[in-house]
């Protein structure tokens, strides 16, 4: 399955993916299809068995804050959104910790990591010994497995949470949900105002322990990244040491949320795009990764492949699996069957990333064929391999509302956080590939709808693929003026053939 993993229509952002016996499971947030807005009232769970990771199935809601045709309310005390949720093991039950906007965090159980899960909590503390009012905004939970003193094994369990604030309490493991008393610790996650965005905490904690160094991969102020800080200890401090992932290069951003998990030998970091332009309806992807000796994580690209070793040139491709977007071009929602990219506008680029061409070494040239929508203006599709010679240059701005990038917060003298005096900002930029290219053809695109040829290079090997868009028209003409900013085509798939 090429990035998004789950079908097209599934919004699941936020992932958090565990997995348990043979199966690795994605639990995350729940977009709702083409909105304006963060989250849904219910939880969803896939998973894939870790022998065939491109077969996701849907095992229906797990957890949900308002009944609907088929499903009661879940919790006693609230009906707001669920955000980013956890799910852990111990001693057979599987363990569903849950952030609802503005409520009292919960703590679920159910014994299938399925679910569905069964409330059995809030989370139960003494006021001093919260951060976060309480919320639990955005828990990961660490079940620290470690040989005791006598030779047996014990556990401690720990919760880490907060948003613009980095918080992390202990867990009592007899209950799961009872917060034990002094464990409150603020800024496990260096939060200061003055520290650089690159680095700051910002929301989205997730902890994993590998080998015997723990790790908390969290969202920083730069909220289009993924990053990681270590300790020798569960409870820190934590250093920062880089970043995963940043889905705002050559991206249309957003914010990142996600985490980790090995599969065999093989560690991947799950995350989300955005589509429609905006912050939401985000989809799952993943990529893979790379743990070195040191601890480092070296950071990834963007890619279309998913769990794919390379795509396949010669089975029709949805556009909308481009991991490259700049010049203004973005992924829209038509209905559930049509998702193209929109607004491809003169030095538009779309990338894909990566094809296997093969190795037929005795053909010249191979068709191209791409499936437009019209936009009443005739274009081309310079079509390269490798590169793009373009130099991107899109800047997003922050925007408030929690999940996302809302302005920041200064630090108090308490050591926790209030309300900035002035709003910042922190740009997602995109670096852009400047690579020089190998163009292979060029495609003509028309005034309507259609499905558009050419003949192109043949190319072997494994390669990357961009399109340029070219509105073909003399600019510095009276009439090329009436085509300035004009939107060329619809992008909606394409193919190679022999």
């Amino acid at each position: 399955m090429a990035n998004p993993i789950l079908p097209l229509w599934e919004c699941i952002p936020d992932g958090e993916p565990r997995q348990f016996g043979n199966r690795v499971y994605l639990y995350g947030s729940h977009d709702r299809y083409g909105s304006g807005e963060f989250c849904d009232y219910k939880l969803k769970c896939w998973s894939a068995p870790v022998d065939d990771l491109n077969h996701w199935v849907c095992h229906g809601h797990i957890f949900q804050t308002r009944p609907d045709n088929d499903h009661e309310s879940s919790v006693p005390h609230t009906d707001h959104e669920l955000y980013a949720p956890d799910v852990v093991e111990k001693d057979g039950k599987y363990y569903l910790y849950t952030y609802i906007a503005g409520s009292k965090g919960c703590v679920s159980v159910s014994d299938r990591p399925e679910g569905p899960f069964k409330f059995l909590s809030t989370y139960e503390y003494a006021p001093e010994d919260a951060g976060d009012y309480g919320i639990y905004n955005d828990p990961g939970v660490l079940v620290d497995v470690f040989e005791d003193a006598a030779g047996g094994k014990s556990c401690r369990v720990f919760v880490y949470y907060g948003f613009e604030g980095s918080n992390m309490n202990e867990l009592d493991p007899e209950t799961m949900y009872k917060v034990l008393p002094g464990s409150l610790k603020k800024r496990v996650i260096d939060d200061r105002r003055e520290v650089h965005p690159e680095q700051r905490f910002y929301e989205a904690s997730s902890p994993r322990k590998i080998g015997n160094t723990y790790y908390l991969i969290y969202s920083p102020r730069k909220g289009s990244r993924l990053a990681y800080a270590t300790s020798d200890s569960p409870v820190g401090p934590f250093t920062y040491r880089g970043y995963i992932i940043d889905n705002g290069i050559d991206y249309p951003a957003g914010n990142n949320h996600g985490s980790l998990c090995r599969v065999g030998d093989q560690w991947y970091v799950f995350y989300h795009r955005m589509t429609n332009n905006t912050m939401f309806s985000r989809r799952a992807c993943v990529e893979k990764v790379n743990i070195l000796p040191d601890g480092t994580i070296p950071p990834v690209e963007m890619t279309s492949l998913g769990f794919e070793e390379s795509l396949d040139p010669y089975m029709p491709v949805k556009a909308e699996t481009a991991c490259v977007l700049t010049g203004g071009c973005f992924v829209t929602e038509k209905d559930l069957f049509r998702r193209v990219i929109t607004q491809v506008k003169d030095g538009c680029v779309i990338g894909y990333k990566y094809f296997d061409f093969g190795e037929d070494d005795s053909t010249k040239t191979m068709e191209f064929a791409v499936k437009t929508g019209g936009m009443g203006c005739r274009g081309k599709l310079h079509i390269m391999i490798d590169g793009t010679g373009a130099d991107s240059d899109i800047s997003k701005l922050a925007t408030g509302g929690n999940g996302g990038a809302a302005p920041a917060a200064a630090a108090d003298s308490t050591g926790g956080t209030g309300t900035a005096d002035v709003p910042e900002t922190v740009p997602y930029d995109s670096v852009g590939n400047k690579l020089p290219g190998t163009e292979i053809g060029v495609v003509e695109t028309g005034l309507g709808d259609g499905i558009y040829r050419t003949r192109v290079k043949n190319v072997t090997g494994r390669h990357a693929l961009y399109f340029v868009a070219d509105l073909d028209v003399k600019r510095e003409t009276w009439p090329g003026s009436f085509f300035i900013d004009r939107v060329i085509c619809e992008l909606e798939e394409f193919v190679f053939m022999k």
